[in-house]
């Protein structure tokens, strides 16, 4: 599956990886995992990361972003992770590399690079990235079998997510055949002091729901401001207290930010991609993101999703 990818790598000294803007754990985990999978069996090339900062996931090892001047482009291969539209795409100098290549999970909305791997049956792309390790018959460092499966832990809900499969665990289990520590990739990612804790239960407080009984939160810029919390911890942060209400098949989180209403998707029997393409967004079928222009157009996909839950759309 990867022999085109492979073969760029052999025929290029540096190699460029790109993310998604706001990276979650598993763009990152993506990113330093190939990173050092490379690094680890192609000693002699130079292997580079570029992107906005880390945010929450700055506790992974080797978060930081690389340095890369813009005449580094001109010889090298960039090699696209974790990302479904190029407007989603962190840094937008790949378009300059020599080379172009893609590796993704989301569901397919559109060719950006001359050689993908793009396959929707993984629940991550740090999925993608063992896989990639195990055909080529790499053993991977510590370093990068934890990056890789913290990217897993993260899109698959620790294993709960129903795009967790054998194939998964297969992988999971390549990786963990180094002295992984689990607990503390746990306590990174789920551990909560108390402030957080507030912050949840004054948005559990914050939930309405439509007449077809989907779950919604709505933040104003304002609201966001007085919360005194990052964008993110709002944005994707706060979609998980409307996880497991009895009765609620779609929920959404809308936040107002200076770039838009971002627009959190989620459900747990309802394929919600198609609206989330519709204004702009992807992902996949259970949990897809956009950001809109205004509140206006967020009431609008809120109906969609309500018609949605009725059978009309």
């Amino acid at each position: 599956m990867f022999e085109q990818i492979l073969s760029l790598i052999q025929s290029h000294n540096t190699i460029i990886l790109h993310r998604h803007t706001s990276p979650d754990g598993d763009a990152l985990g993506s990113q330093i995992g190939l990173k050092h999978l490379l690094l680890d069996n192609f000693p002699d090339k130079r292997v580079l990361m570029v992107g906005d900062a880390a945010g929450r996931y700055a506790f992974m090892t080797d978060s930081v972003m690389d340095v890369v001047a813009d005449e580094d482009y001109a010889e090298a291969l960039a090699i696209i992770l974790d990302t479904s539209a190029t407007h989603l795409i962190s840094d937008g100098r790949y378009t300059t590399a020599r080379a172009l290549a893609r590796i993704d999970h989301h569901l397919f909305c559109g060719q950006i690079a001359p050689v993908e791997v793009i396959d929707s049956s993984y629940e991550s792309c740090c999925g993608l990235i063992a896989a990639f390790a195990m055909e080529c018959g790499w053993r991977p460092s510590l370093l990068a079998a934890t990056s890789l499966y913290t990217g897993m832990v993260t899109d698959s809900g620790r294993f709960r997510y129903d795009s967790t499969s054998a194939q998964t665990m297969r992988l999971a289990a390549f990786l963990l055949e180094q002295p992984i520590d689990t607990n503390e990739i746990y306590r990174n990612l789920y551990a909560s002091d108390y402030e957080q804790l507030k912050l949840r239960a004054q948005y559990t407080l914050k939930i309405q729901f439509t007449p077809a009984h989907v779950a919604y939160i709505y933040t104003s810029r304002e609201e966001l401001a007085q919360s005194g919390a990052d964008t993110f911890a709002i944005s994707r942060g706060m979609v998980g207290v409307m996880n497991d209400i009895r009765g609620v098949d779609i929920w959404v989180n809308f936040t107002e930010t200076e770039k838009g209403v971002l627009c959190e998707l989620r459900s747990s029997r309802f394929n919600i991609n198609p609206i989330a393409v519709k204004y702009g967004g992807g992902g996949h079928m259970k949990a897809s993101g956009a950001t809109v222009a205004d509140r206006e157009t967020a009431m609008a996909m809120l109906n969609d999703l309500d018609q949605l839950m009725t059978g009309e759309a």
